[in-house]
């Protein structure tokens, strides 16, 4: 048996998850043998996912999104490095979660980073979303060596809204160890940086952009790569326009443009946490996450885990706090039953605030159903 499930988001961990489906299942059948791996899709978790599956938690005191100093933490093994941005630059780094659209930065990431490669990393595993920011990832490069300055050469101010007075951009100060590492950017998403689907329209409202922010991000993020054309040519456009570019406010055309490569994140993160091992081992698998919806279907970790899991010939079975897609879709998907804990405590406000028991009890109906 092996638990591979994300986080249900605002109640529980996916190692919380992990730890109350093994409890479930054990009170039904005492030897059953589980295996945990908490698994992330590059989001918010993915660093605490990599120490559960035996990553070293490193600690550093780095630039949260508003200036204030924050500590973030990244994982590492065998010189490989799990890089979380939300860490960083995520809304929960938000000073008493006042949003911030204009102006929050991706400075502290690129430290992290930084960090990252000072503790010899040959391997980057950069995970994005979660992110409190729209600034295309200059703030990122900034830490990581680049300047970007305005006419009257000055830097520009932090966050996106500041990139409107950008007059030219130097990359020639970029840290030099960038180019001899395997860098990837993981992310469940694949906007572009601009546009009606690129990371202002789609994701600036959640991030406290009003519709006229979103209008000045975007021209600020277009007259960035406008700019950064002048200084690398058309491969700043190409990039610009590249899945993943728009990811986490933008980051993720940083990171493209300092040779990152981009892959879906849960498939970067189940090659990291080991997950093929484990699913040999395994005859049946429980994934899950909080809500499992139609952005599932999109690059999120239960998916992830029922395609390699099918591809496998291993059956898949999911919990969620809350099931918003048909038996169907979900058998297309990989997954054969999903068990909600709506199904036993209809209180939605219960399944939040009370989220370990249900879950507890959802395992046991999945014990009796599978393993006895």
């Amino acid at each position: 048996m092996l638990v591979a499930a994300d986080k249900f988001k605002g109640s529980l961990t996916a190692v919380e998850v992990a730890e109350r489906v093994t409890a479930g299942l054990r009170r039904v059948v005492p030897d059953v043998r589980v295996e945990a791996l908490p698994v992330a899709d590059g989001g918010d978790g993915t660093v605490a996912a990599a120490v559960a599956a035996g990553f070293e938690r490193r600690e550093v005191r780095v630039t949260g999104p508003t200036g204030d100093e924050v500590t973030a933490a990244y994982a590492l093994r065998d010189g490989t490095a799990v890089v979380e941005m939300a860490e960083a630059s995520g809304l929960q780094r938000l000073p008493e979660g006042v949003l911030a659209p204009l102006t929050a930065t991706t400075y502290g990431s690129g430290e992290l980073l930084r960090a990252a490669l000072d503790a010899g990393a040959r391997t980057i595993v950069f995970g994005v979303g979660g992110s409190a920011t729209t600034d295309g990832g200059a703030g990122m490069l900034s830490a990581l060596g680049a300047r970007f300055l305005k006419a009257d050469g000055e830097p520009v101010a932090p966050g996106g809204g500041g990139l409107a007075e950008l007059a030219s951009a130097d990359l020639s100060g970029l840290d030099e160890r960038l180019s001899s590492v395997e860098f990837v950017l993981a992310s469940d998403v694949d906007n572009p940086l601009t546009g009606p689907k690129g990371a202002p329209a789609v994701y600036g409202p959640q991030k406290g952009a009003s519709p006229e922010d979103v209008e000045r991000l975007d021209a600020a993020l277009a007259h960035f790569a406008k700019v950064l054309e002048g200084e690398l040519g058309a491969k700043a456009a190409e990039l610009a326009a590249s899945p993943g570019a728009g990811a986490a406010g933008g980051i993720g055309y940083g990171a493209l443009l300092v040779g990152a490569r981009f892959r879906p994140g849960i498939e970067v993160m189940l090659d990291v946490l080991g997950f093929a091992p484990a699913l040999e081992r395994a005859d049946l698998v429980i994934t899950g996450e909080g809500s499992l919806d139609q952005q599932t279907l999109h690059g999120k970790a239960p998916a992830g885990v029922a395609s390699a899991a099918r591809a496998a010939g291993k059956e898949v079975v999911a919990v969620c706090g809350r099931l918003a897609l048909p038996p169907e879709t979900l058998g297309k998907a990989g997954i054969r039953r999903a068990y909600a804990l709506t199904d036993i405590e209809p209180d939605v406000q219960k399944c939040i605030t009370e989220a370990g028991p249900v879950l507890e009890r959802t395992a046991e109906r999945i014990a009796r159903d599978f393993l006895t």
